[in-house]
Protein backbone atom coordinates (compact mmCIF):
# COMPACT_ATOMS: atom_id res chain seq x y z
CA UNK A 1 0.00 0.00 0.00
CA UNK A 2 1.35 3.39 -0.94
CA UNK A 3 0.79 6.75 0.63
CA UNK A 4 -1.76 9.32 -0.42
CA UNK A 5 -0.42 12.91 -0.78
CA UNK A 6 1.19 14.18 2.46
CA UNK A 7 -1.23 16.09 4.67
CA UNK A 8 -1.16 19.87 4.48
CA UNK A 9 -1.08 22.12 7.54
CA UNK A 10 -4.87 22.39 7.34
CA UNK A 11 -5.21 18.60 7.20
CA UNK A 12 -2.84 18.18 10.15
CA UNK A 13 -4.99 20.65 12.09
CA UNK A 14 -8.10 18.66 11.18
CA UNK A 15 -6.35 15.44 12.26
CA UNK A 16 -5.41 16.98 15.61
CA UNK A 17 -8.98 18.18 16.19
CA UNK A 18 -10.38 14.80 15.20
CA UNK A 19 -8.11 12.93 17.62
CA UNK A 20 -8.93 15.33 20.46
CA UNK A 21 -12.69 15.05 19.94
CA UNK A 22 -12.57 11.23 19.72
CA UNK A 23 -10.49 11.10 22.89
CA UNK A 24 -12.88 13.46 24.70
CA UNK A 25 -15.88 11.39 23.61
CA UNK A 26 -14.64 8.29 25.44
CA UNK A 27 -15.38 7.76 29.12
CA UNK A 28 -12.82 5.87 31.20
CA UNK A 29 -15.37 3.13 31.89
CA UNK A 30 -15.84 2.66 28.10
CA UNK A 31 -12.34 1.20 27.94
CA UNK A 32 -12.28 -0.57 31.28
CA UNK A 33 -10.59 2.18 33.30
CA UNK A 34 -11.58 3.33 36.77
CA UNK A 35 -13.54 6.60 36.34
CA UNK A 36 -12.47 7.66 39.81
CA UNK A 37 -8.78 7.29 39.13
CA UNK A 38 -7.71 10.82 40.00
CA UNK A 39 -9.44 14.12 39.31
CA UNK A 40 -10.04 14.87 35.63
CA UNK A 41 -9.91 18.46 34.47
CA UNK A 42 -11.36 17.60 31.05
CA UNK A 43 -13.85 14.98 29.85
CA UNK A 44 -12.74 11.80 28.19
CA UNK A 45 -9.44 9.97 28.29
CA UNK A 46 -6.08 11.51 29.01
CA UNK A 47 -3.39 11.52 26.34
CA UNK A 48 -1.37 9.18 28.52
CA UNK A 49 -4.22 6.68 28.55
CA UNK A 50 -4.61 6.73 24.75
CA UNK A 51 -0.86 6.27 24.35
CA UNK A 52 -0.85 3.36 26.78
CA UNK A 53 -3.88 1.68 25.19
CA UNK A 54 -2.45 1.99 21.70
CA UNK A 55 1.20 1.28 22.46
CA UNK A 56 2.11 4.56 20.77
CA UNK A 57 4.69 6.77 22.46
CA UNK A 58 3.20 9.64 24.44
CA UNK A 59 5.44 12.20 22.74
CA UNK A 60 4.46 10.93 19.28
CA UNK A 61 0.75 11.00 20.13
CA UNK A 62 1.09 14.49 21.62
CA UNK A 63 2.74 15.71 18.42
CA UNK A 64 -0.25 14.45 16.43
CA UNK A 65 -2.64 16.37 18.66
CA UNK A 66 -0.41 19.43 18.31
CA UNK A 67 -0.53 19.37 14.49
CA UNK A 68 3.20 18.69 14.24
CA UNK A 69 4.57 17.81 10.78
CA UNK A 70 4.85 14.06 11.37
CA UNK A 71 3.41 11.18 9.35
CA UNK A 72 2.26 8.15 11.34
CA UNK A 73 2.42 4.71 9.82
CA UNK A 74 -0.64 2.61 9.01
CA UNK A 75 0.19 0.42 12.02
CA UNK A 76 0.17 3.45 14.35
CA UNK A 77 -3.15 4.66 12.95
CA UNK A 78 -4.73 1.23 13.33
CA UNK A 79 -3.51 1.07 16.92
CA UNK A 80 -5.01 4.50 17.62
CA UNK A 81 -8.24 3.46 15.94
CA UNK A 82 -8.54 0.46 18.27
CA UNK A 83 -7.61 2.54 21.31
CA UNK A 84 -10.22 5.19 20.50
CA UNK A 85 -12.89 2.61 19.53
CA UNK A 86 -13.36 4.19 16.10
CA UNK A 87 -16.02 2.94 13.73
CA UNK A 88 -14.93 1.82 10.22
CA UNK A 89 -15.97 5.15 8.72
CA UNK A 90 -14.12 7.04 11.47
CA UNK A 91 -11.05 4.89 10.87
CA UNK A 92 -11.13 5.71 7.15
CA UNK A 93 -11.44 9.40 7.99
CA UNK A 94 -8.45 9.12 10.32
CA UNK A 95 -6.34 7.57 7.55
CA UNK A 96 -7.47 10.20 5.04
CA UNK A 97 -6.55 13.08 7.34
CA UNK A 98 -3.15 11.49 8.03
CA UNK A 99 -2.44 10.99 4.31
CA UNK A 100 -2.02 7.23 4.68
CA UNK A 101 -3.75 4.53 2.64
CA UNK A 102 -5.97 2.06 4.45
CA UNK A 103 -4.57 -1.42 5.03
CA UNK A 104 -5.83 -3.78 2.26
CA UNK A 105 -6.78 -6.26 4.98
CA UNK A 106 -9.51 -3.77 5.93
CA UNK A 107 -10.76 -2.82 2.48
CA UNK A 108 -10.54 -6.36 1.07
CA UNK A 109 -12.43 -7.98 3.93
CA UNK A 110 -15.59 -9.99 3.08
CA UNK A 111 -18.88 -8.13 2.98
CA UNK A 112 -20.44 -8.04 6.44
CA UNK A 113 -23.86 -9.41 7.32
CA UNK A 114 -25.42 -5.95 7.64
CA UNK A 115 -24.46 -4.97 4.09
CA UNK A 116 -25.68 -8.31 2.74
CA UNK A 117 -29.01 -7.83 4.51
CA UNK A 118 -29.28 -4.32 3.06
CA UNK A 119 -28.74 -5.64 -0.47
CA UNK A 120 -31.40 -8.32 0.02
CA UNK A 121 -33.78 -5.81 1.57
CA UNK A 122 -33.69 -3.66 -1.57
CA UNK A 123 -35.66 -6.26 -3.52
CA UNK A 124 -37.44 -6.04 -5.92
CA UNK A 125 -34.86 -3.47 -7.02
CA UNK A 126 -31.56 -4.62 -8.44
CA UNK A 127 -28.67 -4.14 -6.02
CA UNK A 128 -25.07 -5.29 -5.80
CA UNK A 129 -21.90 -4.37 -3.91
CA UNK A 130 -18.52 -3.61 -5.44
CA UNK A 131 -15.22 -3.85 -3.60
CA UNK A 132 -12.44 -1.29 -4.23
CA UNK A 133 -11.18 -3.42 -7.17
CA UNK A 134 -14.72 -3.47 -8.60
CA UNK A 135 -15.20 -7.15 -7.77
CA UNK A 136 -18.86 -7.98 -7.19
CA UNK A 137 -18.93 -9.03 -3.53
CA UNK A 138 -22.68 -9.35 -2.97
CA UNK A 139 -25.86 -9.16 -5.02
CA UNK A 140 -29.57 -9.87 -4.72
CA UNK A 141 -31.94 -11.98 -6.82
CA UNK A 142 -32.88 -9.08 -9.08
CA UNK A 143 -29.21 -8.55 -9.95
CA UNK A 144 -28.83 -12.27 -10.62
CA UNK A 145 -31.84 -12.10 -12.92
CA UNK A 146 -30.86 -9.01 -14.91
CA UNK A 147 -27.04 -9.29 -14.84
CA UNK A 148 -26.62 -13.06 -14.70
CA UNK A 149 -23.55 -13.16 -16.94
CA UNK A 150 -21.80 -10.75 -14.55
CA UNK A 151 -22.65 -12.05 -11.10
CA UNK A 152 -22.50 -15.75 -12.00
CA UNK A 153 -19.01 -15.64 -13.52
CA UNK A 154 -16.16 -17.37 -11.63
CA UNK A 155 -14.46 -14.03 -10.92
CA UNK A 156 -17.26 -11.46 -11.08
CA UNK A 157 -15.73 -8.07 -11.77
CA UNK A 158 -17.63 -5.13 -13.24
CA UNK A 159 -14.71 -3.87 -15.34
CA UNK A 160 -14.05 -7.31 -16.85
CA UNK A 161 -17.74 -7.53 -17.71
CA UNK A 162 -17.89 -4.07 -19.28
CA UNK A 163 -14.79 -4.60 -21.41
CA UNK A 164 -15.10 -8.28 -22.29
CA UNK A 165 -16.33 -7.41 -25.78
CA UNK A 166 -15.11 -4.35 -27.64
CA UNK A 167 -17.87 -4.95 -30.15
CA UNK A 168 -20.22 -2.90 -27.96
CA UNK A 169 -20.89 0.28 -29.89
CA UNK A 170 -23.44 2.57 -28.34
CA UNK A 171 -23.35 5.85 -26.48
CA UNK A 172 -24.94 4.47 -23.29
CA UNK A 173 -22.27 1.78 -22.92
CA UNK A 174 -19.48 4.25 -23.63
CA UNK A 175 -20.72 6.68 -20.97
CA UNK A 176 -21.03 3.90 -18.40
CA UNK A 177 -17.68 2.31 -19.24
CA UNK A 178 -15.78 5.62 -19.17
CA UNK A 179 -17.37 6.66 -15.89
CA UNK A 180 -16.42 3.36 -14.28
CA UNK A 181 -12.81 3.75 -15.42
CA UNK A 182 -12.68 7.14 -13.72
CA UNK A 183 -14.27 5.75 -10.57
CA UNK A 184 -11.81 2.86 -10.50
CA UNK A 185 -8.87 5.21 -11.10
CA UNK A 186 -9.52 6.85 -7.72
CA UNK A 187 -9.02 3.46 -6.07
CA UNK A 188 -5.99 2.67 -8.21
CA UNK A 189 -4.39 5.97 -7.18
CA UNK A 190 -4.84 5.08 -3.51
CA UNK A 191 -2.86 1.85 -4.03
CA UNK A 192 0.16 2.70 -6.18
CA UNK A 193 2.02 -0.45 -7.10
CA UNK A 194 -0.49 -2.82 -5.48
CA UNK A 195 -0.01 -6.08 -7.46
CA UNK A 196 -3.72 -6.99 -7.53
CA UNK A 197 -4.68 -3.62 -9.03
CA UNK A 198 -1.76 -3.49 -11.46
CA UNK A 199 -2.58 -7.02 -12.64
CA UNK A 200 -6.21 -6.08 -13.32
CA UNK A 201 -5.21 -3.02 -15.36
CA UNK A 202 -2.67 -5.09 -17.31
CA UNK A 203 -5.28 -7.77 -18.00
CA UNK A 204 -7.88 -5.27 -19.20
CA UNK A 205 -5.33 -3.34 -21.27
CA UNK A 206 -4.19 -6.53 -23.01
CA UNK A 207 -7.73 -7.69 -23.77
CA UNK A 208 -9.48 -4.43 -24.66
CA UNK A 209 -8.11 -1.75 -27.01
CA UNK A 210 -10.75 0.68 -25.75
CA UNK A 211 -9.78 0.18 -22.12
CA UNK A 212 -6.12 0.60 -23.04
CA UNK A 213 -6.83 3.83 -24.93
CA UNK A 214 -9.09 5.36 -22.29
CA UNK A 215 -6.86 4.36 -19.37
CA UNK A 216 -3.81 5.88 -21.04
CA UNK A 217 -5.73 9.09 -21.78
CA UNK A 218 -6.29 10.08 -18.13
CA UNK A 219 -9.44 11.89 -19.26
CA UNK A 220 -11.78 13.62 -16.85
CA UNK A 221 -15.23 12.15 -17.29
CA UNK A 222 -18.65 13.24 -16.13
CA UNK A 223 -20.46 11.10 -13.60
CA UNK A 224 -22.16 7.96 -14.85
CA UNK A 225 -25.62 8.78 -16.23
CA UNK A 226 -28.54 7.90 -13.98
CA UNK A 227 -30.77 6.70 -16.83
CA UNK A 228 -29.79 3.37 -18.35
CA UNK A 229 -31.13 0.99 -20.97
CA UNK A 230 -30.36 -2.72 -20.77
CA UNK A 231 -31.40 -5.09 -23.53
CA UNK A 232 -32.00 -8.40 -21.75
CA UNK A 233 -31.92 -11.57 -23.85
CA UNK A 234 -35.33 -12.76 -22.57
CA UNK A 235 -36.95 -9.72 -20.94
CA UNK A 236 -36.26 -7.28 -23.75
CA UNK A 237 -35.38 -3.64 -23.28
CA UNK A 238 -35.40 -2.41 -19.69
CA UNK A 239 -35.33 1.25 -18.67
CA UNK A 240 -33.62 1.80 -15.34
CA UNK A 241 -32.42 4.56 -13.03
CA UNK A 242 -29.07 3.96 -11.33
CA UNK A 243 -27.52 5.30 -8.16
CA UNK A 244 -24.36 4.59 -6.17
CA UNK A 245 -23.83 5.07 -2.46
CA UNK A 246 -21.33 4.03 0.20
CA UNK A 247 -22.43 2.12 3.33
CA UNK A 248 -21.67 4.37 6.30
CA UNK A 249 -20.07 1.52 8.27
CA UNK A 250 -17.95 0.32 5.30
CA UNK A 251 -17.24 3.35 3.11
CA UNK A 252 -14.69 1.52 0.95
CA UNK A 253 -17.59 -0.41 -0.62
CA UNK A 254 -19.84 0.80 -3.44
CA UNK A 255 -23.52 -0.07 -3.29
CA UNK A 256 -25.07 0.10 -6.77
CA UNK A 257 -28.86 0.27 -7.03
CA UNK A 258 -30.97 0.17 -10.20
CA UNK A 259 -34.73 0.79 -10.10
CA UNK A 260 -37.32 0.71 -12.92
CA UNK A 261 -37.67 4.02 -14.76
CA UNK A 262 -41.11 3.28 -16.18
CA UNK A 263 -44.17 1.13 -15.37
CA UNK A 264 -43.46 -1.37 -18.13
CA UNK A 265 -39.99 -2.15 -16.79
CA UNK A 266 -41.34 -2.37 -13.24
CA UNK A 267 -43.97 -4.89 -14.32
CA UNK A 268 -41.53 -6.94 -16.40
CA UNK A 269 -39.02 -7.29 -13.55
CA UNK A 270 -41.71 -8.04 -10.96
CA UNK A 271 -43.21 -10.80 -13.10
CA UNK A 272 -39.80 -12.31 -13.80
CA UNK A 273 -38.93 -12.33 -10.09
CA UNK A 274 -42.27 -13.98 -9.31
CA UNK A 275 -41.54 -16.71 -11.81
CA UNK A 276 -38.11 -17.32 -10.27
CA UNK A 277 -39.66 -17.37 -6.79
CA UNK A 278 -42.27 -19.91 -7.94
CA UNK A 279 -39.65 -22.02 -9.65
CA UNK A 280 -40.99 -21.18 -13.10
Amino acid sequence: MGLTPPPSAARRSELADFLRTRRAALRPEDVGLDPGGGRRRTPGLRREEVAQRSGVGLSWYTWLEQSRDVTPSAQVLQALSRALLLSPSEEQHLFTLAGVALDPAVTDAPVDAETTALVEGLLPHLAFVLGPRFDVLAHNRAAALIMADLVSSPRPNLLRWLFKDDGWDNTAWEQTARANILDFRTEFARRPGDPAYVALVDELSAGSPRFREWWAGHDVQAMEPAAKQITHRTLGRLHLLAAQTRPAHAPWLRLRILVPADPATRTTIAQALDQVQDGG
